[in-house]
Parts: structure tokens; sequence; C-alpha cells
């Protein structure tokens, strides 16, 4: 700052002269035009501007020399010249007169490298080259290590009168350097990460390796951080603490988080000190990571937390979970059971084997039990011989039962202890929340006296601590068991439902049906059972049983006056995954010669998805044989159709849920129609199942679906009956066929007889085939079965106004001139419908029966120029 001080006096001093003289000063003249010679007052400024110059020069803390363009050295202060033992050519010392660049030219020897590319950095600045040069270099003085700071300026950069040259002696400097160094070093040395930050702007100043290494961060970019940057605390919270750390001085520790760059966070200690830095404070923190010392703290608890021999929960922590789950479950309404499980005989293991086995087997079962619960639920060893489970139900659905089952059938197979087998039970007693207890306290005790109940039943068993679940759990236990003995008493039958083809109404196969003949409760429905069998798996071996019933009864049929009948079985996931469908089949096949082709084998959507591989390998070994396959419930689950196109398939069912409301929804409509035009395009097969309307069959026959099955032909049958239908080849009775005219068809659809009456009356001679209907429903009912041109239909009708009923018929028969009759001064939604194309004309009630009929012969003849089509007068002109 001195010397930028000095150059800028001199640089004054000159140009304060030049304006005065204008460079030459015997042309200055007074106001008369007489000379005025100032020779003398120039000097003495002259003289006085050096002497201030020269004082200030000599004040500096610095050598300075004024060298003249050419490098001459023309003046220089004290310091200058006291600096004449120094060894280095570009060092100060050099007398004035001297040319300070020839003598760092003519350099020789270690340092003259240094010198000559000063003299180049000076010359540059002499002749304008560059504004400033700037160089550190080391000479000795009286043998000790002297380092400078050489700054060159220009004296006057507009007319290059020469530089100023300052060597400011930095030893010291270079000094704290290397002291930094040395700090540097020593902080990188330890383990733990030292941040320094200057409280005035809240910045790191220094920081060492550790620092570096556990913010992820280097030392310049955590020189422009402060720690708000690298913590979770605010920099206003940070503040106050350091504020209050300075008030009180002395230590303090925390526990606090480092966000570490790569957004991880690293648990830390840190020990904070203040210490003062002139008119700043330095706040010094250590800091220490915590991984190890949290890791062995969680392992201490974890011990103390947890049972040592099976490595569960212990008491303590079951207590507190259970505490946790009945809280959650509480919130959001859940169902909650705890299981509580006591060893049937354990004594006698500990008595007989030791102890040490006793505990192999705790440890053992401890792994079965693990095995028989999800993820969410808990499993905890109580003390002794007793366990207890947490089950969390969120769906509602008491599974508590089913759990104990599995656990049951877990501890069937032996344990093996020491090279002895050993038989193991328990006795489990089930509490639940929110029906008996809402604390762990009550739950467990409750399970406890549920579980004593158990060993008092005859061990081996389970109890609902509530009577009245007891009964509903006993019930569906008792369901199962009575299930496994059916199958192996004989008891389930097949019925079976025929399948018609829908164009001719033939019979073209048959389903087999699951039956179950319950001695002492008469035929089962399967709803009742069927869900039961897929939950146990037993379905496996229902499902194997099915598959060799039906091939002998088509190898019975194929044998008999009968003939070949195709008979559909339905075949579940878990026969892929657990079973062996192919050699069930193969088996099946070849006992009873049935030829595979008239087998089919019904597989839903799900079944096929489950092991897609598998089920691709198993069905294509199975068609090679000859065997149908088709999909059941098609639409109903989340097949990919890129997976379905790998399957051999040959027919798709759809589901009964789309035909319910084929004629009436047009949601269901388009769903259908959709899936018979995909199965046309990969040349399938499409069975609709649950037609149960001639308005169903009418639509589906329209849409040209291949087969039907359903209550409209026929129930499920057992054989008794079902052959007689066979034998007689009794058909389907199907709509008349047309002759081949298509008549001017109108659809009057209207609640009120009287309405209906009068139009007909005012209509049956105008050539058209009427239809009536005094509702939507029966509106749609005609529509399936009858082809129609024009609807006439009445706005106000119970469960469906005109306009919804013609917006339906929009969607599904758009080629449909639809008009609406309404007695009702409201036509916002007559209008709407107009707007959205729903109706074609609306009348007001009573109409006029010129305009009325002139515009319904308007509107059969924009249908036949539209579609291109002759519409023939029906000369039977009347009611239907």
């Amino acid at each position: 700052m001195e010397v930028e001080k000095l150059i800028a006096t001199l640089h004054e001093s000159v140009e304060r002269l030049e304006l005065l003289t204008g460079g030459e000063v015997d042309t200055v003249t007074d106001r008369h035009g007489r000379p005025f010679l100032l020779r003398r007052a120039q000097e003495q400024m002259r003289l006085d501007d050096a002497s201030r110059q020269t004082a200030m020069l000599n004040a500096l803390p610095a050598h300075v020399a004024m060298l003249g363009p050419d490098g001459l050295i023309v003046s220089v202060n004290d310091a200058w010249q006291r600096g004449g033992a120094m060894d280095a050519a570009q060092a100060p010392g050099h007398p004035v007169g001297g040319n300070y660049v020839r003598l760092c030219e003519l350099a020789v020897g270690e340092g003259a490298d240094g010198a000559r590319a000063i003299a180049a950095g000076v010359r540059e600045v002499l002749s304008g080259a560059r504004e400033r040069y700037s160089t550190q270099y080391r000479c000795a003085a009286d043998g000790e290590p002297v380092w400078f700071l050489l700054t060159v300026s220009p004296l006057s950069a507009e007319f290059r009168r020469g530089a100023v040259l300052m060597h400011m002696n930095i030893t010291e400097q270079k000094k704290g350097e290397e002291d930094l160094r040395r700090f540097r070093k020593a902080m990188d040395s330890t383990a733990d990460g030292i941040f320094l930050l200057s409280r005035a702007t809240m910045r790191f100043v220094e920081v060492n390796d550790t620092a570096c290494a556990m913010s992820g961060y280097s030392r310049q970019e955590l020189m422009l951080l402060g720690s708000s940057d690298i913590s979770a605390g605010h920099p206003a919270e940070l503040a106050d603490l350091y504020d209050g750390l300075i008030a009180r001085g002395g230590n303090e520790s925390a526990l606090a988080r480092i966000h570490h760059k790569n957004d991880s966070w690293l648990h830390v200690e840190i020990n904070r000190q203040a210490l003062r830095s002139g008119d700043d404070w330095i706040i010094v923190a250590v800091v220490r990571d915590m991984t190890e010392r949290r890791h062995a703290e969680h392992r201490l608890r974890h011990q103390a937390h947890h049972d040592g021999l099976t490595g569960l929960p212990n008491r303590t922590l079951f207590y507190e979970i259970l505490g946790k789950m009945l809280a959650q479950a509480q919130l959001n309404g859940w169902l909650l059971a705890v299981l509580f499980l006591d060893l049937d005989n354990f004594k006698g293991v500990n008595d007989t084997l030791g102890h040490s086995a006793g505990d192999e087997l705790l440890v053992q079962f401890s792994g079965r039990l693990t095995g028989c619960v999800r993820v969410r639920d808990t499993v905890g060893r109580l003390g002794g011989d007793e366990f207890a489970l947490i089950v969390l139900m969120p769906d509602g659905n008491n599974t508590a039962a089913a759990v104990a089952n599995k656990i049951r059938e877990a501890l069937r197979p032996p344990f093996t202890l020491g090279g002895h087998e050993v038989g193991m039970t328990a006795s489990i007693g089930i509490t639940m929340h929110p029906a008996d207890a809402s604390t762990p306290e009550e739950l467990i005790k409750y399970g406890d006296t549920a579980m004593y109940r158990a060993k008092q039943a005859g061990r081996d068993t389970f109890r609902f601590f509530t009577p009245q679940m007891n009964v509903e759990v006993l019930a569906r236990l008792d369901l199962e068991i009575a299930l496994r003995r059916a199958l192996e008493n004989g008891e389930f039958v097949l019925h079976y439902q025929p399948k018609v083809q829908a164009a001719s109404g033939r019979v073209v196969g048959v389903e087999a049906l699951l039956r179950w003949e319950r001695p002492g409760h008469g035929l089962v429905p399967p709803q009742a059972f069927i869900g039961v069998l897929e939950e146990t798996g037993l379905i496996v071996r229902a499902g194997r049983w099915v598959i060799a019933t039906a091939c002998r009864q088509i190898g019975a049929w194929l044998r008999s006056g009968v003939g070949p009948v195709n008979i559909a079985v339905n075949v579940a996931g878990r026969q892929f995954a657990e079973g062996d469908l192919a050699a069930d089949v193969i088996e099946a096949l070849t006992l009873h010669d049935a030829p595979p082709d008239l087998l089919e084998l019904e597989l839903t959507e799900s079944s096929l998805m489950a092991n897609t591989e598998r089920t691709i390998a198993t069905l294509t070994n199975l068609k090679r044989l000859g065997v149908q396959i088709s999909i059941d419930d098609f639409g109903t689950g989340y097949s990919s159709l890129a997976y379905l196109r790998r399957f051999p398939i040959d027919k798709l069912k759809i589901d009964i849920a789309f035909i319910r409301e084929v004629t009436s929804n047009p949601d269901d409509a388009a769903i259908v129609l959709a899936i018979l035009g995909m199965a046309r395009s990969l040349k399938l097969g499409v069975i609709a199942e649950g037609v149960e309307t001639p308005a169903q069959l009418a639509f589906l026959r329209r849409h040209h679906c291949d087969e039907i099955q359903g209550y409209l032909f026929s129930p499920p049958l057992p054989v008794a009956a079902l052959e007689p239908l066979l034998l007689q080849d009794l058909r389907m009775p199907l709509p008349a066929a047309g002759e081949g005219v298509r008549y001017k068809t109108l659809l009057l659809v209207d609640d009120d007889p009287g309405v209906l009456s009068s139009l007909r009356r005012l209509l049956r001679l105008d050539g058209y085939r009427l239809l009536s209907a005094g509702s939507a429903a029966e509106g749609f009912d005609l529509l399936a079965r009858h082809e129609v041109q024009v609807i006439l239909c009445d706005q106000r009708m119970p469960h469906m106004s005109g306009t919804e009923f013609l917006d339906r018929v929009k969607e599904m028969y758009p080629d449909i001139f639809r008009i609406v009759l309404t007695g009702y001064t409201d036509l916002d939604s007559i209008v709407q419908a107009v707007n959205r194309g729903a109706i074609y004309r609306f009348y007001t009630k009573p109409w006029d029966n010129r305009v009325l009929r002139d515009d319904l012969r308007a509107a059969f003849r924009h249908y036949g120029l539209l579609h291109d089509v002759a519409l023939a007068d029906n000369d039977r002109a009347g009611a239907r």
C-alpha cells in the first residue's frame, strides 16, 4: 500500500510540473505576454517534492530504488543502501548510477538464472510490455538465508519515465509458512478430524486430512464452506452455539452428524473450543468418528434385548415391540394376534439327553418358528421353552389359526439332537386385539391362559382365548380335516356342464366341475370348499383326482354309445408349482386309454404367469401330445399379451363378469368385442361362460362367438343326467333365422303402456316392424336380439332416463337413429344429449302426429342412404 502511495505521489508531482510549463518552462508568460521565468520556483518545488518523497521512501519497511527508463538506478532509500552484504545480483544494495538490469543480466553462479529472469521482467515493465512484475527469491545475508518479495511498478505508465523497485523482506513470513506446514503435518497425522472456523466469516480457515476424509471434500472445497454446509444445523443456530461457547470459555462436547459429500451421514462426537485471533475468534472443532463406538453400543444393546441362545427378541424387547405394533394397529384399525407357545414335554428332553441337547432343540425350534411367519411379524423367546409370536393382519382376515397350523406342521419332522431323533409338539394359545385386550401385559396373560387350555385339550393343538372365535376356528379346522378325509374316502364327484356351439346349438364338449358329497351335509357348493383346498395345498391332490376321473370318463364314453366327448378340467396354479402336471396327465390318459385331443386343460391367467418358463415347457409338452389348452376367466388377470403369445393356447374363455351385462353395459360389450377380435386375429377359439339369457346369446352370435356355456342351455349335471342329453343329441334353441330381407325396424321404449299403445296405433300402417319395450332393460334385450334402425324413446323412465339409455345405445349401436319423446319442460338434459350426439331428434308430448310420422320416414330414409342398404316395408306391420 505504501509503494502505491509513493508511486501516486511521484506521478502527481511530474504531472503538476508538466501542466505548469507545458513541457517548456521558458514559454510561460504573465497576463501581459511578458516572459515569466519560473525556473527557480520550479526547482524549489522539485526540491520540496524530492524531500517529501525521500522521507516517504525512507519510512517504508522495504528496500526501494528508482530506475530510469534505461534501467539505471537514479534514487534509493536508506534501507537499499544497507543491503550491500547480500550475495545475489538482484538483491538491493547496488549504488546509484549502476544499471540494475545489466547487473542482473551479467550475474553468474548459483542464482544467475533467477537474476536474469528478474532482469527480463524489469525490462518488460520499463518498456510498457507489462504493467507490473512480481516474484520471490532467496539469497544470503551474513551467511543467513533471506527471502525477498520483489515488486516492479512503472513510475509513469504514460511517458515510461522509469520504474520503482521494492524488495520486501518476507523471511519471517516464510518462517510462518514453514510453521504452518509443520502445523498442518501435525494436524494431518491425527486420527481425529480438525476443523478451524472463523466466527466472523463462519467459514473454515484450516482443516486436516482426516476432516477431508470424513466430509468427502478436498481442503480447497472446505475453505469455501462453513459448518452449516456439512451439518444439520441452521447457520443462525450454529452462530448462537459459537457465541455461547465464546462467552462461557472452556471446551464443550456434543454428538452430531456430518453430511458427507456423497449425501450420506456420519455420526461423530465433536469437542469445541474458542480461541481469540486478533479481532476474530477461531472455533477449533476436534471431530471423532463414532461408527465403531456405535457398532459396539449396538452389539451391547442387541445383547441386552435379545436371547443369547436363539438370537430372538427377549421378553423385554418383545413387550416393547408388541406395544409399538399395538399402537400402530389401534391407529389404523388393524387386527393383531399374539400366539403364546410352549413346547410339550420339553423337560423330558433335558432330563434324558441333557441340557446341551435341550439348548440345541430350542435353537432348531426357533429356526422353524421363524420360517412360519412373514417379515413384518415378530418371534420372541420369553424364557425357558416359552415362545411368542406377534402376527399383524392389516387386511382384516384372521390368519392366526393358519399360522398356528403351519407351526404344528413345521414340528412334524423329528429334531436331530446329538445323533438322536426327537419328536416334539407345541401347545399354542391365541389372543386377539382388539377383541380380547389392547395392552401387551393383558394379551400375553390371556395368551398364556389359552395355551394352558390347549394343553388341557390334549396338547399339540391351539385354542383361542375368546370362545366364539374358538367355534369359528374349529369349524374351519373341521372343514380342513373333512376335506382330507374326503380325498381319502372318495367323497368328491364331478358334474359336467355342456359347452354349445353358438352357430348350430350342438353340444361340442363339457366342463368337469368338482363337487363334494359330504356325509351328513349333502352336496356342498364349490365356493364353500375350493378356497380351502387351494390355501391348504390339498388342491394338488384334488386336481390329480379330477384329471384322472375326467380321463376315465372320456374312455368310458368313447367305448359306449355316447362316443367322443371333449372334457375340459380346471388346473390350479399350485399344480404347476408343487405337483407334476405333465406326469399326472400322461398317466391318466395312458391308464384310461383316452385320446389326448379329447382332454382340455383350463388355466387362469394368474396360474400361467406364476412360473412362466416352467409353465410354457409343461404346456408345450402336453400340446405335442394333442391336449388342448384354454385360458379360463380371460380378461380378469394381469397377464402380458406378449407373454400370452408364447403359450400354446387353443381357446380363450371370456369370464362371466363381462357376459352378465354385455347387452346393456358399453364397457363390458367393448371388452367382449375386443377379446373376440383379438382371438380371431390370433386364430383362437372363444368360449363365453355364464350365458343365461337369449339376449346374451343373440349378442354373442351376432359377433361370431364360437361357443357358449351357461344356464341358458344347462346347469352342471351329474353323469346320469348328462348322458341322455348327449345320447339324444339335444340342441340349444336358436333364434329364428332371418329371411334375408332387412325390414324397417322401429323400437318404441316407454314405461307408460298408454303411450306405447298410442304410438303403435299411429304407426301400425307405416310399414315398420314395431318392437315395444316398457323399460331400458327390455330395450337392451330387444336390441341384442333384433336389428333396429330407429329408436323412439321416452325421457322420464324409472331406473334409467331416456338420454342415459340412448347414451349407452350410441356406444354399443352407433348406427341407430335415436329420437326422444319428453313431456317435461326441463330440456337441459335433452339439449346436452343433442349436443354430444346421443340423440337425433326430440319431441315434446303431446306430439304432432304428422310431423312425427314424416320425421320417422326421413330417419329410415337417411339410414338407408348412409349405409347403402335397401330396407323393406313390413307387410305384417304391427307390434311385438
